[in-house]
């Protein structure tokens, strides 16, 4: 009997530890990100926002708000609170990943950082990684504080990556929104030995693109976060896209910035290019180097979008935001 009752606890034992060993693998087999994101100059920044929170195979350290000159001063302030309203009131977390204001002004030069509490974060956190398990630094806004974290601490540089949505194409780089607002950071980071992973205008273009009915039928009808995320579409649809198409709805609307997310999921595929250099005419030069750039090519959209639609309904159904529907309409 008594050797009955040990053995019965030594079992209970070892299935504990069996548990607690599973979780741990399963924490470490999370992708680590931290997110930079003008959020509220555009609609993507939210859907990017939605997909790294509700998606369990991130491990979301941080958000830092980004600054943008399209955005009431101090833009970065604008933003950390669209970026608050999102988490907390949208995604109704009531515990959640911490959230930084980040720099409202770009880099006055390419050696003098702006600092702030946000790129205190990326530093401290980046110094449990290293060149064989590094931290991913998702960019999709100005570049200005993940630049400053690398002027401010250049040995950063082996322990992150950094993903970006950037420039129109390859290999002319050109003017692209978050590129123009600050070229100074952009020249830092192409500067530095961070690995630099970049998805293009041209290739967001080609494989985000959503027309009205193709972005009702993927996200309207999954719970009260897909509703939110589809009017936040539609609103933008008909301020800055239908009021020049009359009665055309063909045109559609690019979730951009999704395309860092779907880079860190492994759903692109992509080249290793030299590394250029950027210069003031937001052109790349390409002098000979053995540094490179990795530049997105494809996106798998299809599994992307199922990916993320799958993790919304998981989400809402274990969370007091309602529950939500199930089965995508899946973009051609």
């Amino acid at each position: 009997m008594n050797g009955s009752r040990i053995g019965d606890r030594w079992g209970w034992a070892l299935l504990l530890c069996l548990c607690l060993a599973w979780c741990s693998m399963a924490e470490a087999a999370k992708i680590p990100v931290i997110l930079s994101t003008d959020v509220g100059n555009e609609i993507d920044d939210q859907w990017v926002v939605a997909y790294l929170l509700v998606d369990p195979k991130f491990d979301v350290l941080g958000i830092v708000s980004a600054q943008a000159p399209t955005l009431p001063p101090p833009s970065a302030h604008t933003t950390y609170m669209v970026l608050l309203d999102e988490v907390e009131n949208r995604l109704k977390m009531s515990t959640h990943p911490p959230l930084f204001e980040g720099s409202s002004l770009p880099l006055e030069n390419a050696n003098t950082p702006r600092p702030n509490a946000g790129v205190d974060f990326i530093i401290q956190s980046s110094k449990r990684f290293s060149k064989t398990h590094r931290l991913n630094v998702l960019m999709i806004g100005a570049a200005t504080d993940v630049a400053s974290a690398i002027l401010k601490d250049p040995s950063i540089a082996d322990r992150i990556r950094v993903v970006a949505m950037g420039f129109k194409g390859w290999p002319d780089g050109g003017r692209e929104f978050n590129v123009m607002n600050d070229v100074n950071a952009w020249q830092v980071i192409l500067a530095s030995n961070v690995p630099v992973v970049v998805g293009a205008g041209d290739v967001c273009s080609k494989y985000l693109s959503l027309t009205p009915d193709q972005a009702r039928n993927l996200i309207s009808a999954h719970g009260p976060i897909g509703k939110w995320l589809w009017k936040e579409y539609l609103d933008w649809y008909y301020r800055r896209i239908k009021p020049t198409r009359k009665n055309d709805f063909s045109k559609p609307k690019i979730i951009w910035d999704v395309i860092t997310v779907a880079f860190a999921l492994g759903m692109t595929k992509q080249e290793v290019y030299p590394r250029p250099v950027l210069n003031d005419t937001l052109r790349f030069d390409h002098p000979q180097t053995e540094r490179t750039i990795t530049w997105i090519t494809a996106v798998d959209q299809k599994r992307m979008w199922t990916d993320f639609i799958t993790n919304l309904d998981m989400y809402q159904r274990t969370h007091a935001v309602g529950i939500a529907a199930t089965g995508a309409f899946l973009p051609q």
